[in-house]
């Protein structure tokens, strides 16, 4: 282990390759910075990081470096604290606050601003410039991000992660010399998905949340507490802040095997459902044809009598945690409990399942999919399906050198700029093997866009190609049969080859093949990874819990329902009495007997299963308004108690059901304390906590009890760091802003410590599932296959509920290929109606290139669809919109 000495004493540190300032945080020390980002590696741009290098132990004078343009060695000498080093430091950004406006008092940032930080830590407490300042305009950038211009130190921050490293076109660098302007060529929405994590690049407050905006707090009086997003199956984590019984932002949860540094902006912006008008907030009991608020012990004692009558079933959700279908498996019994899906789809989860459980290597973390050096995408578009591993393959993709490699170009293996110019933007290998256009496209190798059976020919195909055991696809077109040449030659020289596949496409079929081609590539000897999209926050817990179809559950008299927004009204309309456990009040929950308020994810604590097989824990941020209570703790007063807390509910689940044992471990106990004390939700600095209950008593009301976690709902508790699982909020002495996560990590840009992977999902080398070669698809004249089109923002309904999500999702359509689109006689604009099975949509056409020929593509989730996608429907041309 190579050592080096700092201010005189010696520390040891891990890792070649790596720069001074990465190794001086990572030990420990403050040392100040502004351009350089641990996901985004070196420029040199702020001149902010400087230190002093010196030859030997002879050398008295030394000589000031940019640290993060450094290279650490083994023996090297090196000053933090030298006066000469340390006056540089502090005149640097003395120039950098030149034009600064110094409205920390009025910015949103103030009290978790990197530049507040900066600037205490060089000792810069007084301003001597007296002229004028530069001034620039501010742009209207879309309803997520605000721009104040004004603010801007030119870190090139910004422009480095929108544009370098997530992709993004539209924001830009303008001006020369020091008037230097970041926006866009014009007003307008930011286009990149990954927009909102400017609000936490930037080191200042140019770029803020204009969410937040509406309903401000300062972070100290912010409650918040671990979390996982809900929004989509990838299971980012995430830190929600709530004051004053609202939720009023999320924000990124570094983690370094899930999500790193950046989540997506739905999962940013898509939580206000949570404090939506059309919450249930008191239990809803029907009175003669119309639903009137009752008490707790009143809405129960129906349930009771309800339950009693008939047949019954519960239906569940992969929406909802863990731990709150197996307490509705355990009211209505395995043998009548639904996991929420139709059988269709269920098949599909089961699929998936099947498929990582005949993988024979670990599933990858972020940062090795951010590594592999050729990847294959089967049937997912996932800018729209998986954002934030979408966001990990645009890093994949670009060929970064290595530390041999890098050296051999003579630039160094964190100088972001040379390697850039060094590789001068080559890629690895990219085929994407999907149903339309994607974000990735521009990065491709290859791709072929097809429907699924097609897709599933072709990967079989080169699986063929890898191992000739595989089978074979006899009639493959000239075209396919090349681009499976060309594909199975550049997995099999990979060195890390990367298989992705999900359920987005609604075919068997093609998860079949994945297995085939994930076999092939074991037998070729390449060690091949494997990533599976699934759709929703907890499929693959409902997976792992089974149960029977939604079709065979609406069939029982009697039905509880959790999360009934995932359903619609048809499917369950033959039940004689509904009860609904909701947070919303639903068009089901209309029509129910009885509607129990459910808590949100920010109201609960609870345990999902990600896309990866990750056991992840979530912990209650605030106590609501009102009687909601977790779904769990409603269904535990239904069965008269039986479980404590969520430790015994869990010890319960792990006891009956094996496979979920390691839940568990995914975090600490309730009764875990750390130096004999709960760890706070609330900052040691939180204010008006009498101020808030004023209209109820002057006195400061007495914190509620958590019996489900070691966080108390409080300012008061212990002031240490505790496990990761555990940890509410990022900071450190020091360190206000999102950039004290340095301080909890094993090492910079590493795990969190005391972090916990607990997989209950594992690869075992199985037999993977057997794979028939579809016959090719041939188009019919009288009905076109339609496909699912997913979006980022329409297709997850909950967080439609957030306006600026609504505004940018786009209105209903069906997308046809040009020559289905003239064949139909239809033109841009033009109304068509497409019928699938009873029910008759209409809907614009999009004509679209990408399209399959004899295939449509429809929005998913802006519009209802009776049966799962794909299905052949009839369309008929109409008048004009």
């Amino acid at each position: 282990m190579p050592a080096i000495i700092i201010d005189g004493k010696e520390y040891r540190y891990e890792g070649e390759g790596r720069n001074l300032l990465e190794v001086c945080l990572s030990l420990g020390f403050a040392v100040p910075y502004f351009c350089w980002h641990p996901a985004m590696h070196a420029v040199g741009a702020c001149r902010q990081c400087a230190v002093k290098v010196f030859t030997d132990e002879t050398d008295t004078r030394g000589k000031i470096v940019m640290s993060c343009m450094t290279a650490a060695a083994d023996g090297m000498r090196v000053a933090i604290h030298d006066p000469e080093v340390a006056d540089f430091r502090a005149r640097v950004i003395e120039w950098l606050m030149v034009n600064h406006p110094h409205d920390c008092a009025v910015c949103d940032e103030g009290g978790e601003c990197h530049l507040q930080d900066m600037t205490v830590m060089t000792g810069h407490v007084s301003r001597r410039y007296r002229f004028d300042k530069r001034t620039y305009r501010n742009q209207e950038l879309g309803p997520f991000v605000h721009h104040e211009m004004n603010r801007c130190i030119q870190c090139y921050r910004c422009v480095r992660f929108y544009r370098d490293y997530a992709g993004g076109r539209d924001l830009e660098v303008f001006g020369a010399h020091d008037h230097v302007y970041f926006g866009r060529f014009a007003d307008g929405v930011l286009e990149s998905p990954f927009s909102g994590n400017l609000v936490e690049v930037c080191p200042t407050g140019v770029f803020t949340d204009k969410v937040f905006k509406e309903q401000y707090a300062r972070k100290w009086d912010l409650a918040t507490a671990p979390s996982v997003c809900t929004l989509c199956g990838h299971g980012c984590n995430i830190l929600p802040g709530a004051r004053d019984g609202t939720l009023r932002r999320v924000r990124n949860r570094y983690h370094h095997a899930v999500n790193g540094y950046f989540i997506c902006d739905r999962g940013r912006y898509g939580f206000q459902f949570v404090n939506s008008e059309f919450r249930v907030r008191t239990p809803l009991l029907r009175d003669g044809g119309t639903l009137r608020a009752a008490s707790a012990d009143e809405a129960l004692a129906r349930v009771r009598t309800v339950l009693a009558e008939g047949t019954v079933a519960g239906i569940g959700s992969p929406r909802a945690s863990v731990e709150a279908n197996y307490a509705l498996r355990a009211l209505v019994g395995a043998e009548r409990f639904c996991h929420g899906l139709p059988e269709k789809e269920f098949t599909l989860l089961e699929a998936l399942v099947a498929l990582m459980r005949s993988a024979r290597t670990p599933f990858p973390t972020l940062p090795e999919v951010e590594r592999a050096d050729a990847v294959i995408i089967l049937g997912e578009d996932l800018a729209n399906t998986a954002p934030r591993l979408e966001l990990a393959l645009r890093q994949a993709a670009r060929i970064v050198p290595d530390e041999l490699e890098a050296a051999a170009l003579g630039v160094l293996p964190f100088d972001d700029a040379a390697l850039r110019a060094a590789t001068q933007g080559g890629t690895h290998p990219l085929f994407l093997a999907v149903t339309g256009a994607t974000s990735l496209d521009a990065m491709a190798t290859a791709r072929c866009r097809a429907v699924p059976d097609e897709l599933a020919r072709l990967a079989l195909a080169v699986a063929h190609r890898l191992d000739p055991s595989a089978p074979a696809v006899t009639d493959l077109g000239a075209d396919a049969a090349a681009l499976a040449d060309r594909i199975a030659d550049a997995l099999r020289t990979a060195k890390r080859p990367l298989l992705i596949c999900g359920a987005s496409a609604g075919s068997p079929a093609l998860i079949a093949a994945a297995g085939q081609l994930l076999r092939a590539l074991d037998t070729a000897g390449t060690a091949p990874m494997l990533r599976v999209v699934a759709p929703a926050c907890d499929s693959m817990g409902v997976a792992l819990l089974g149960g029977i179809s939604l079709e065979e559950a609406a069939r029982a008299d009697t039905l509880i329902i959790l999360d009934s927004e995932q359903l619609s009204a048809a499917q369950v309309a033959g039940a004689t009495h509904i009860i609904c456990l909701d947070s919303l009040l639903t068009e089901i929950g209309e029509r129910a007997e009885v509607v129990l308020p459910a808590a949100t994810f920010a109201e609960s604590g609870g345990t999902l299963v990600n896309s990866d097989g990750l056991a992840q824990r979530f912990f209650q941020v605030f106590v609501p308004e009102g009687d909601i209570r977790e779904s769990w703790r409603w269904i535990a007063e239904i069965l008269g108690q039986p479980w404590a807390n969520l430790d015994a509910l869990l010890a319960e689940i792990a006891a009956e059901l094996p496979v979920f044992a390691p839940m568990r471990e995914a975090a600490p106990p309730a009764d875990y304390r750390l130096d004999g004390q709960k760890i706070p939700r609330q900052s040691p600095r939180c204010s008006g906590r009498t101020a808030m209950t004023a209209h109820v008593s002057v006195h400061e009301p007495v914190p509620p009890d958590d019996p489900d976690s070691p966080l108390a709902f409080s300012m008061e508790g212990a002031s240490g760091q505790p496990p990761a699982p555990l940890v509410p909020r990022f900071w450190a002495p020091g360190w206000n802003s999102v950039q004290a996560v340095n301080t909890f990590q094993e090492e910079v840009g590493g795990p969190l410590r005391e972090g916990v992977l607990c997989r209950v999902i594992v690869p075992a080398g199985s037999a993977p599932p057997a794979a028939p070669v579809p016959p090719a698809f041939v188009p019919r004249e009288d009905a076109l296959l339609i496909l699912p089109a997913y979006h980022l923002f329409g297709s997850e309904p909950l967080s439609l509920l957030t306006p600026g999500i609504a505004a940018l999702a786009p209105a209903p359509y069906l997308a046809l290929h040009p020559a289905d689109a003239a064949r139909l006689g239809v033109t841009v604009g033009s109304m068509v109606t497409v019928t699938l099975g009873e029910t008759a949509l209409t809907l614009p056409v999009v004509p679209r290139e990408d399209v399959p020929r004899g295939a449509g593509l429809l929005s998913v989730g802006l519009v209802e669809t009776p049966d799962a996608l794909p299905a052949w429907g009839a369309v008929r041309g109409g008048a004009h919109a």
